[in-house]
C-alpha cells in the first residue's frame, strides 16, 4: 500500500509529482447522474491556485483541469473519473544547488530514509502541489453534497500573532486571507509584510464549518466521523493538529459547562462540534486545524547533506510566505470528501 488512496465508498487517489509533467486524482464511487464538466472542478481549483495572494509563491499555473473518464454528456457515470492538471511552469533548476541537502522543515530527509532515493525537484510528492488533486476529488464531492443542501465553507481564525474576533460570513470571500473578521484581515497584511520583509514565514488557524449535516452518519468504534475528519485533515502535509468543538479548550471545563443541554428545538450549545459518540447530531461540524508555518525561507539554517556533513542553507526561489489562504480550500475538500463517504456509507445501511 503506497498511502495514496483515501475514502471507503467515495475513494480517491492522488497521483503526481511538483515538477512532474502533472498532477491529479482518480476518484471511484462516484454516484451517476451528478452534474459534472470541467468547470465544476475549476472553481475550486481557482481558489487553490497560486498566485492569489500576498502570502502566495509567484509560481505561475493556470491549473486547468482536464476530465479524461467517467463524465458523459456533462453527468457522471458511476465509473471512475481520471482529472488531471498539467504542470506548466516548473523551473526544476532553481533546486540543483540543494538536491543533496536536506531542507530543514521538508520531507527531504524523511523520504530518502524510507524509499533510498527522493524528487528533490520541489519536493516532489511532499510538495503541496500533491493537493490539486484533492481539491478536484472535492470539487466533485462537493456537487454530491449540493443536492443534499450539505455547505462547507473554511476560513481563517489566526495567521501568525493575529486573531480574528468576530465572525462575519459574508466577509470571508471580501479579503485575500479569507477571514470572517475584516479588521483583523488589515492586520493580518501588515504582519505578512513585515515577516516577508524578514524572509521568514508564518503559520495559523483555520476553521471548517460543515451546515446542514444530517444526523447519524459515523460508524462505531474506529471509523467514527470526528476520527476521519482528523485524519482526512493531518494528511495535509502543513497541519500539525486537529479539534473538533471546543476541542483542547474541553480540558479546562467541568462537564456541567463542556455538556450540550438539549430542547426539543435542538442542542442549546455546540462543544461537540456536531458529532456526539463519532456519530453527527444534526449540529454544524465545526472543525479546527493549526498550520504550520512554511518552512522554505531565506534566512540560514543549520542542516546536512546526504553525506551526514554540517552544512548551511538559505532557501531561494518561488515559495509562499503562508499556507494560508491556498490551504483554505485544500481542508474545504477533504472535509467534502470524508461527508459523502459517510453519508454513502449510511445509505448503504438504511
Amino acid at each position: 500500500m503506497s498511502g495514496s488512496s483515501f475514502g471507503k465508498l467515495f475513494q480517491i487517489t492522488t497521483w503526481g509529482e511538483s515538477h512532474g509533467k502533472g498532477v491529479g486524482v482518480v476518484v471511484d464511487g462516484c454516484p451517476p447522474g451528478i452534474e459534472m464538466n470541467e468547470s465544476v472542478i475549476q472553481e475550486m481549483l481557482d481558489r487553490r491556485r497560486p498566485g492569489g495572494s500576498i502570502t502566495s509563491t509567484s509560481r505561475k499555473e493556470s491549473d486547468t483541469a482536464k476530465i479524461l473518464s467517467g463524465v458523459f454528456e456533462n453527468q457522471t457515470t458511476g465509473t471512475p473519473m481520471m482529472i488531471m492538471v498539467e504542470n506548466r511552469d516548473a523551473k526544476s533548476s532553481a533546486y540543483n544547488s540543494i538536491a543533496d541537502i536536506y531542507r530543514p522543515g521538508h520531507g527531504d530527509f524523511s523520504y530518502q530514509a524510507k524509499y533510498g532515493i527522493r524528487d528533490w525537484r520541489g519536493g516532489g510528492r511532499s510538495s503541496a502541489r500533491e493537493t490539486v488533486g484533492r481539491v478536484a476529488a472535492g470539487a466533485v464531492a462537493n456537487a454530491v453534497l449540493k443536492k443534499e443542501n450539505i455547505e462547507v465553507i473554511a476560513h481563517t481564525i489566526a495567521l501568525g500573532s493575529i486573531k480574528a474576533k468576530t465572525f462575519d460570513q459574508q466577509a470571508i470571500h471580501k479579503n485575500m486571507f479569507l477571514c470572517a473578521d475584516k479588521q483583523a484581515a488589515k492586520l493580518m497584511k501588515e504582519e505578512v509584510a513585515r515577516v516577508k520583509a524578514e524572509g521568514d514565514s508564518l503559520g495559523g488557524i483555520v476553521e471548517i464549518r460543515a451546515k446542514n449535516i444530517p444526523p447519524g452518519l459515523g460508524e462505531p468504534v474506529f471509523d467514527k466521523l470526528d476520527a476521519d475528519l482528523a485524519k482526512a485533515l493531518m494528511s495535509i502535509g502543513a497541519v500539525k493538529g486537529v479539534e473538533i468543538g471546543s476541542g483542547f479548550s474541553a480540558a479546562t471545563l467541568r462537564g456541567s459547562e463542556n455538556n450540550d443541554p438539549i430542547s426539543p428545538d435542538g442542542f442549546l450549545s455546540n462543544n461537540a462540534g456536531g458529532i456526539l459518540a463519532g456519530i453527527s447530531n444534526g449540529d454544524e461540524i465545526i472543525v479546527r486545524v493549526a498550520v504550520k508555518p512554511i518552512p522554505s525561507i531565506s534566512i540560514e539554517q543549520e542542516t546536512i547533506d546526504k553525506g551526514n556533513n554540517p552544512t548551511q542553507i538559505k532557501i531561494q526561489g518561488r515559495h509562499d510566505i503562508s499556507a494560508i489562504p491556498r490551504i483554505n480550500v485544500v481542508c474545504e475538500a477533504m472535509v467534502n470528501l470524508v461527508l459523502v463517504d459517510h453519508l454513502m456509507r449510511q445509505r448503504a445501511i438504511q
